[in-house]
């Protein structure tokens, strides 16, 4: 396909990210890799419907919600790198993630790149010609975008981060509570610091599968009962966690389908712990003969 070019002031016509300048010509952000930029930019371009549609805290700061798998599907890019990317942005202060508690999105806090800078370097100028900035921030694109707008009837007045019925909604929040004390996510969050997101995509993958109403739930190639699975899945605790993650960080093989392999690791995990374990040591053992 051939395509057209552009005529005149057509090239302003369109909708754009925003991704500050300052990113790419500022000494302080230029270890930040180009794909971190690009999603500042993408953060950015929905901090404005979130301040429209008036998601502030009660200190008045502008937040918005945006998931790790929101991150893979702008950026198409794996599991990994987006949560990777996020860090990246945290950790030069550009973002910063609010824990809701178990199965509940974080609050992402877009911080302003130009803190410290002249305003002259970061600021448009009124009489330059940069028209598709202005556009760039009227025409804001129709998708997804935070799930913010206020008649998505998909969404309630009280708490606009969720749609389902007030029942389904304290079966998730008791089980969020149940797993939050018998998994000891707090003991594991500070034994594991650098598995924060894993541990947590754990945890909401067990409130996911405790929570369904299937009959049947497919792990580890074989349909079990759903009530089989969820009461396996309520006697894990916290070393059953990190033997997970523990297989997870050893595995060398590429994995597929992360979610049917951690449905099948946490299945598992009571009756293969000790046996690992023990394996490992009598390794350990022998080596030391």
């Amino acid at each position: 396909m051939t395509l057209d070019y552009f005529y005149g002031q057509a090239g302003e016509l369109f909708s754009f990210f925003r991704i500050p300048k300052a990113l790419f010509q500022e000494q302080r952000f230029q270890n930040l890799s180009t794909d971190a930029k690009i999603l500042y930019g993408i953060l950015l371009d929905r901090m404005s419907l979130s301040a429209k549609n008036g998601w502030r805290d009660e200190q008045g700061r502008v937040y918005i919600i945006y998931t790790v798998r929101e991150v893979q599907k702008s950026l198409c890019c794996a599991e990994h790198k987006a949560v990777k990317l996020l860090r990246e942005l945290e950790d030069i202060d550009l973002v910063e993630r609010k824990r809701r508690g178990l199965g509940r999105p974080s609050l992402i806090y877009v911080k302003d790149f130009s803190s410290g800078l002249p305003k002259a370097q970061v600021q448009n100028c009124q009489n330059s010609n940069s028209g598709a900035a202005e556009i760039a921030i009227l025409e804001q694109p129709k998708p997804q975008a935070n799930k913010t707008n206020k008649n998505n009837t998909e969404m309630s007045e009280t708490d606009p981060f969720y749609s389902e019925e007030a029942d389904e909604m304290s079966k998730r929040e008791q089980l969020e509570e149940y797993f939050s004390q018998s998994l000891e996510v707090e003991l594991l969050l500070r034994l594991c610091p650098d598995d924060e997101d894993s541990i947590y995509q754990i945890v909401d993958l067990l409130v996911d599968t405790c929570a369904t109403n299937r009959k049947l739930l497919h792990i580890a190639g074989d349909d079990k009962p759903a009530e089989v699975v969820r009461s396996r899945f309520m006697k894990l605790n916290a070393d059953h966690i990190c033997f997970v993650l523990k297989c997870l960080a050893e595995n060398s093989s590429p994995i597929r389908n992360m979610k049917q392999y951690l449905l099948a690791s946490l299945y598992n995990a009571p009756t293969t712990m000790q046996l690992f374990y023990q394996n490992q040591t009598n390794h350990d053992l022998a080596n030391r003969r």
